[in-house]
């Protein structure tokens, strides 16, 4: 393309240069402008040897490159319907942008949804509706090995790193989460000074790199990682296993990316790509995890700590289990991210292929833990596509403690879904490190709508709750969420999944699934089992 500009600003300076010259009607003179700029952009198209559709229809095979650049645009604003957009549809866009500004999220006429459809799920609702409390409901996080616990709220900001946010979006997103006193976590590119800004508090996310504590060589740093987690705004600490978007693959900044800020806040040489592996050096098994557990637990003063998994294997979240009951040592929490998850780029084979989706995968960990017998000391925290009342409504009820959401937090400052994060080139300034488009985005105004969208959807999970005929979070349960599972039937989560008894996998499951991969799994390793063949 730049090819092409090139050509035709020469063109036209020499034919307008030369019409000048000789005649002061230069009119005509454009038409021989625009002849010569068609005619070296023709040859140009039948010579070169890249793309055949250009060498078949030079000049009009442009066309097609136009519009395929501007695809996205058109399906997003002028074909698709409110209702079945990707990955977030129109209407829920809406509902996130008007309650960012702190507009009431309400549609006219009636839902525009399938609702007769299998697949739609749907909560019940109750013929003797409470009164919404006046208390915002928190979940303490910190079970009988933490010193330090933490009152989390309901709903918030997932992980995401500065350096696929620009600074003024992590900024932006820790002055909403202050003023709401709800966790912003940090993402593994570590703890830096935007996320320390305006004192929200913060769950510092250490990855298979251990940014922010890491020795020359890549590996964990104790005595680094004991000097940032003792900072007050700190206040949990999460191990990051694998992610939704892409499980099992590690990340890599290119170090065109790699400024001298990023560099500082994750401890590495400026302007030299940054690989993280997809595994830890910390630990190689279920075990020696734990163990990785207790002693980020004590080094960091006691205050609660967590891993975050996309859900693969059954076997793998069993041999968590016995590594617990094994080693004795618990995680305060666990977050399930769900393979619909993805702020990053990834690959299509992993993003459309890989990892459990957020209910299936949650429902697994809660089944795990609750046949373990270890449900009652170790919250459960929710991510993927969380991102209104309802959401947290139905998440909460099939198992989980609390939410998490990144892509919605990225619209409540201004993401349009633009889908272009991982060039650098994003238009509104939010996954971007470019400083001229990084600029438009207002920290002070942004911030109070990060604010608003999440008090106003904690708010609305609070109506719809009340609506239920409950009067707390915790009396929700899987009979309370329907699924369409035919056009004339529905049926409730209870009845469609399992749902183990306390401690039944200890004393031995009449299930024979479960009881089958609770024999498989093996707290020593995070190999897979073999599995045996008739």
């Amino acid at each position: 393309m730049k090819f092409y500009v090139l050509c035709g600003l020469l063109g036209v300076a020499g034919v307008l240069t030369f019409a000048a010259a000789v005649n002061e009607d230069t009119t005509w003179w454009f038409a021989v402008a625009m002849v010569v700029i068609v005619s070296v952009v023709a040859i140009h198209d039948v010579v070169q040897k890249k793309h055949a559709i250009l060498r078949n229809y030079p000049v009009l095979g442009h066309m097609r490159f136009l519009l395929e650049s501007i695809r996205p645009e058109l399906q997003q604003y002028f074909i698709e319907r409110n209702y079945d957009g990707r990955p977030y549809d129109r209407n829920v866009r809406s509902l996130i942008y008007q309650r960012s500004k702190g507009l009431h999220a309400e549609q006219a006429f009636g839902t525009e949804r399938e609702i007769t459809e299998p697949g739609y799920d749907y909560l019940l609702h109750s013929m003797a509706p409470v009164k919404i409390g006046a208390a915002v409901p928190t979940v303490r996080i910190g079970g009988p090995q933490c010193s330090a616990p933490f009152d989390a709220s309901l709903f918030n900001i997932s992980s995401m790193s500065f350096g696929a946010l620009s600074a003024n979006a992590v900024r932006a997103m820790n002055k909403g989460a202050a003023l709401g006193g709800f966790l912003h976590e940090t993402g593994e590119g570590g703890i830096t000074a935007h996320h320390l800004e305006y004192g929200a508090p913060l769950v510092w996310e250490i990855g298979s790199g251990y940014f922010g504590c890491r020795d020359r060589d890549g590996h964990f740093d104790p005595e680094l990682f004991a000097q940032k987690a003792s900072h007050p705004n700190v206040k949990m600490i999460l191990i990051k296993l694998s992610q939704g978007a892409k499980p099992g693959l590690g990340g890599v900044l290119p170090g065109a990316k790699v400024t001298a800020a990023i560099a500082e806040a994750r401890g590495v040489p400026p302007g030299v790509t940054v690989i993280s592996p997809p595994a830890h050096s910390a630990f190689s098994s279920p075990i020696e995890l734990m163990h990785f557990v207790g002693t980020l637990r004590r080094l960091s003063g006691g205050k609660p700590v967590g891993f975050k998994l996309c859900v693969g294997t059954r076997t793998d979240l069993l041999a968590l289990c016995k590594a617990m009951l094994q080693t004795g040592v618990l995680p305060d929490f666990i977050t399930v991210d769900g393979a619909e998850g993805g702020t990053g780029a990834a690959p299509p084979e992993f993003s459309d292929h890989v990892g459990t989706p957020l209910k299936l995968g949650l429902m697994m960990m809660h089944n795990a833990l609750v046949g373990s017998g270890l449900r009652g000391a170790i919250k459960i925290g929710a991510a993927g596509k969380v991102a209104s009342g309802t959401d947290i409504v139905k998440t909460l009820a099939l198992g989980a403690d609390f939410t998490n959401a990144a892509r919605a937090m990225m619209m409540a400052v201004g993401c349009i879904q633009a889908q272009s994060c991982h060039t650098n080139r994003c238009p509104v300034g939010v996954a971007t490190q470019d400083p001229r488009r990084a600029r438009a985005l207002n920290v002070q105004d942004k911030g109070d709508r990060v604010l608003n969208y999440q008090q106003g959807t904690v708010e609305s999970a609070m109506q719809v709750l009340a609506a239920m005929g409950l009067s707390s979070f915790e009396d929700l349960g899987p009979a309370l969420v329907m699924r369409r599972v035919g056009h004339s039937s529905a049926e409730s989560f209870e009845d469609l999944f399992e749902w183990l008894d306390e401690g039944e996998l200890v004393r031995g499951s009449q299930r024979r699934e479960w009881n089958r991969d609770w024999e498989r799994a093996d707290p020593t390793t995070f190999a897979v089992p073999k599995v045996r063949t008739a």
